[in-house]
């Protein structure tokens, strides 16, 4: 499977994290502040500039008070990934 920034599940994946951060009601720069970032780091992952590892998957999932079990099956739910 290629890397890929435009990927189908990239791009649901940066979408169910804007979603995530706007349903707490956070701003780009609030979540940067708890993960200790500049903002844009959170403005290039979201605009699919960037992509996150595990280890700051997790972080930005805890940033956003969400349990990142929860949001990993909610991003497979919505985009299963297939193998070819």
């Amino acid at each position: 499977m290629p890397k890929s920034l435009r990927s189908p599940q990239q791009q649901q994946l940066q979408s169910l994290l804007i979603e995530l951060r706007k349903a707490k009601g956070l701003t780009q720069t609030e979540v940067a502040t708890r993960l200790r970032r500049p903002q844009s780091f959170v403005a290039k992952y979201e605009g699919g500039e960037r992509r996150l590892d595990v280890v700051e998957f997790i972080e930005v999932a805890q940033a956003l008070e969400a349990d990142a079990c929860l949001v990993l099956g909610e991003l497979i739910q919505r985009s299963p990934v297939t193998t070819d």
